[in-house]
């Protein structure tokens, strides 16, 4: 079966109108799609089946004063039902190429390092560079 695979803008906001339960980590709300989409910076490839969003890459492109632009991918998600199809190849293969087009020079992410994460990103062809993950959050309503 045939995907297609969007760039998300404000234009084609409808694409999120029937997003599948599995694809992100609660319900989207909708001042702040609209905010997301309307960001420069932010950026989220989406797989759709028909109607229904079925996967997405989002991430950010920015730079440092001694970095030239580069593309970090936050959060990539695939259905269940359409796991191992090709989708988060192709998703993360839109965010690249639009990378491209805002003349960053690296895209990058960061993973739980498990088999499955391991398996995927070197089979796009990408160097792992670390061997440990930690995150730390701060709570910064208080």
């Amino acid at each position: 079966m045939t995907y297609a695979i969007h760039i998300a803008t404000p234009a084609n906001a409808h694409l999120f109108d029937h997003p599948h339960d599995d694809v992100f980590d609660g319900p989207l709300d909708a001042d702040l799609l609209s905010s997301y989409l309307a960001d420069p910076r932010l950026h989220i490839a989406v797989a759709m089946d028909g109607t229904q969003l079925i996967g997405m890459c989002s991430g950010m492109h920015y730079h440092h004063p001694d970095k030239p632009p580069q593309m970090w991918i936050n959060e990539l998600g695939v259905a269940d039902p359409w796991r191992r199809q090709g989708l988060a190849t192709r998703l993360v293969t839109a965010l690249s190429t639009l990378a491209r087009t805002l003349e960053c020079t690296e895209i990058w992410v960061v993973a739980d390092p498990t088999d499955m994460a391991e398996g995927f990103y070197t089979s796009l062809g990408w160097a792992r560079t670390g061997t440990r993950l930690a995150m730390f959050t701060g709570d910064l309503r208080g």
